[in-house]
This record gives structure tokens, sequence and C-alpha cells, in this order.
């Protein structure tokens, strides 16, 4: 009885690790998922930036091209101007927003492994039998124990 006990015991704790490192996994995904977002508008702004910085010298009345919706089409560049540095805008501000989302995630994850660290240590780490199981994970997740 004891020994199935046990082995209750010792299935929900391993149960429990698993979950943390999926909890785990998913904050870190989501955190790649924004930084690659974040990566994705800067090098469009980037682009519109040049595009405005090469557009503005020449005289407004010259035609160029834009692709709108894989369109390619012929306007002034008195008209493609204004529409880029709207665009610039929108990305500015869509920016400001997924770095936002980033830190307020990074956050949240910094927390959520704080916690999870003190559970962990409260609860293995004085036993030795689970300290050389438990002692990677805490590093993983950064100990705040020690």
């Amino acid at each position: 009885m004891a020994s199935q006990q046990q082995a209750n015991l010792k299935r929900q704790q391993v149960m429990f690790l698993i979950e943390l490192q999926l909890q785990y996994s998913n904050f870190k995904n989501t955190l790649q998922q924004l930084a690659q977002k974040i990566g994705d508008i800067e090098q469009e702004a980037e682009e519109h930036k040049l595009v405005l910085e090469t557009l503005e010298p020449l005289p407004k009345d010259r035609k160029c091209f834009r692709m709108v919706n894989g369109v390619l089409v012929e306007r002034t560049i008195q008209d493609v101007i204004p529409a880029l540095k709207t665009n610039a805008e929108g990305l500015k501000q869509v920016l400001d927003e997924l770095v936002k989302q980033y830190k307020a995630k990074q956050t949240e994850m910094d927390e959520w492994k704080g916690r999870r660290v003190e559970i962990l240590a409260e609860l293995w780490l004085p036993f030795p039998r689970f300290s050389t199981f438990v002692s990677p994970i805490l590093h993983t997740f950064g100990d705040r124990s020690t």
C-alpha cells in the first residue's frame, strides 16, 4: 500500500514537472514568435524609410511605380509619398504595440518562473533523492532559491 502511494506520488511529481516544462516551452515559443514579428516589422519600416529618403529629393511630378495588392501601378511621387508616410506611421504603431506585448509576456514569464522555482524548491530540494533530478530544472528556470 505504501509503495503504491509512493508510486502515485512519483507519478504526480513527474507529471507536474512535465507540465512545468510545457508551460515554459509555451512562454518561450510565444516570445520567439513576437520577436520574429518585431524583426519583420522593423525590416519593413526600414524599407519604407529608405524609399522615402530616395523619393523625397526627386521632382514631385516624376512617375514611379508602386505595388498595391500584388499589382504594380504607375503613380507620381507626389501621390506615393503621403501613402508611404501613412504606412510608415502605421508600422511604427504596430511595432510599438508588439514591443509592449513582448515586454509584458517577458515579465509574465519571469513572474511565472519565480513562482515555480519557489514551489520546486519547497517541494523537492529537501529530499536528496529528488534534488539531483530537480536541480537542473531549477537551473533552467533561473534558480532563485539559492
